[in-house]
């Protein structure tokens, strides 16, 4: 699966602050735990500490335990040799023989080191940790007959509440990069918005203006009002290329007309039939450029039109022409309708079969309709199409016969102007192998239910995103 832009950075933001939350713990703890780091006193430091008070006495005593007296590190001294025995912890009996290593030079004394939490003491500073700190309670029985009972206490890793030291930290870092993923995923929610908007551009209609975000970035507005301005300029030009190549064809259409009643006026003869073809193909080329026009223009007519009775009389027409045409009716509600231009449907039908019965010299129809659909397929005999060339033959001008000469093939305009009058009902077309051997050519168009239930649905979708 891949993440989105704001999934990404998100992920990254989110991987680094438990990086440097891991990485500044774990920095403490070996700092910590370090030698050259240890707060505690160290073995040589407790032997010091026993010579000097040995070498003085009275109130150079009491001194000396005040200079010493730190928040890690409590000295004082008790009348009598109170010696307990060493705990058989790791720690304490490690301290206990590198301490007597130490005193070793200045003679035997009896020492022992427990852990604080042996001793009654409470553990730590604040009785709570997250890692255990060790707390030690050193005895060392001086020449004097007296006792020296340092409290050597390791710094607390926890705070009052009985968190480790950095996890407020941590955590306020946490629930700041948390708003910053909100921010930045607020400041991305318009590209992702632009990106829709892109792929439901319908050139053919008006327009759906971008709201612009004010509280957004300077750049994600400027691209938000460069995507309307260039919204509105593709379909003020396709719209004046519609209408001018729909003036042209209209008089176009008339002198053609004109032409061929000049025509009847001609001696009867093969020159004179010729004559009235050619204008004939000419007519129904303008006629299918003008509904071309109409259609890209989003100007074609909406009615209700039962394609079964479309079907039908085109069918018929071609019978009556003495064409092989066959037609197979499937429908489970005779009244399938569709929302629709009547003219366009007969013109995309009419094209469909005349093109199978030109290149594939029988014309096999089936109606039959789905639950949101009604589909059309037209199967012929000819060598069909290949695969590759499949959605090329859908394009205007092009033909699998590669010359430009109308008798082996018409101009290549009825494969793409049955496609832009389908898609302009919101339909599709498609090339696949008929089972015969030739080409099958289906027709998916949208029911009315299903129309209407989608263009209402697309209308309220579109009064929502208009701007207040």
């Amino acid at each position: 699966m891949r993440l989105t832009f704001a999934a990404r950075t998100g992920l990254i933001v989110v991987l680094s602050l438990t990086a440097a939350w891991i990485g500044s713990i774990a920095v403490f703890y070996l700092s910590a735990t370090a030698e050259k780091g240890d707060p505690r006193p160290l073995p040589g430091q407790v032997a010091a500490v026993v010579e000097l008070l040995e070498r003085i006495s009275g109130d150079e005593r009491k001194l000396l335990l005040r200079a010493l007296q730190s928040q890690i590190f409590h000295a004082r001294i008790e009348p009598g040799l109170h010696i307990v025995e060493t705990s058989r912890q790791l720690v304490t009996r490690a301290n206990a023989r590198g301490l007597q290593a130490h005193l070793a030079a200045l003679g035997e004394r009896p020492v022992s080191v427990v852990l604080a939490s042996e001793s009654g003491k409470p553990r730590g500073l604040s009785g709570r940790s997250f890692i255990a700190p060790v707390d030690l309670e050193i005895r060392v029985g001086l020449l004097t007959g007296e006792t020296l009972i340092i409290e050597a206490r390791s710094l607390s890793v926890t705070n009052f509440f009985g968190l480790p030291v950095g996890f407020v930290s941590g955590l306020l870092g946490s629930l700041i990069g948390l708003i910053a993923l909100m921010i930045m995923h607020r400041e991305t929610r318009p590209l992702m918005r632009l990106s829709a908007a892109v792929d439901r551009t319908d050139l053919a209609g008006s327009p759906v203006l971008l709201p612009e975000d004010r509280s957004g970035a300077p750049e994600v507005r400027a691209l938000i009002r460069a995507f309307n301005r260039l919204q509105d300029r593709l379909s003020q030009l396709l719209r004046a290329r519609m209408a001018m190549l729909g003036g042209i064809s209209h008089d176009v259409r008339t002198f053609a007309t004109r032409l061929r009643l000049r025509i009847d006026h001609m001696p009867a003869g093969i020159e004179r039939d010729r004559a009235i073809a050619d204008i004939a193909d000419m007519i129904k080329l303008l006629d299918d450029a003008l509904l071309a026009s109409r259609a890209g223009a989003n100007e074609l007519d909406e009615e209700l039109v039962e394609l079964n009775q479309v079907v039908g009389a085109e069918v018929e027409d071609r019978r009556a022409a003495g064409h092989a045409v066959h037609l197979q009716m499937a429908l489970e509600d005779a009244d399938a309708t569709v929302l629709g231009d009547r003219l366009a449907l007969r013109r995309v039908v009419a094209n469909l079969i005349d093109n199978a019965l030109k290149y594939g010299q029988v014309a096999h129809l089936r109606v039959v309709s789905a639950q949101r659909s009604i589909v059309l397929t037209i199967d012929d005999a000819g060598a069909g199409i290949p695969p590759h060339q499949r959605e090329a033959m859908l394009e205007p001008f092009v033909r699998l016969e590669a010359s430009r000469n109308r008798g082996t093939g018409g101009a290549g305009l009825g494969l793409a102007v049955a496609r832009n009058l389908v898609e302009a009902h919101g339909g599709t077309i498609t090339i696949t192998d008929a089972p015969t051997g030739g080409a099958r050519l289906t027709v998916e168009l949208p029911l009315f239910c299903a129309t209407a239930a989608a263009r209402a649905s697309r209308s309220e979708v579109n009064a929502q995103r208009q701007p207040p």
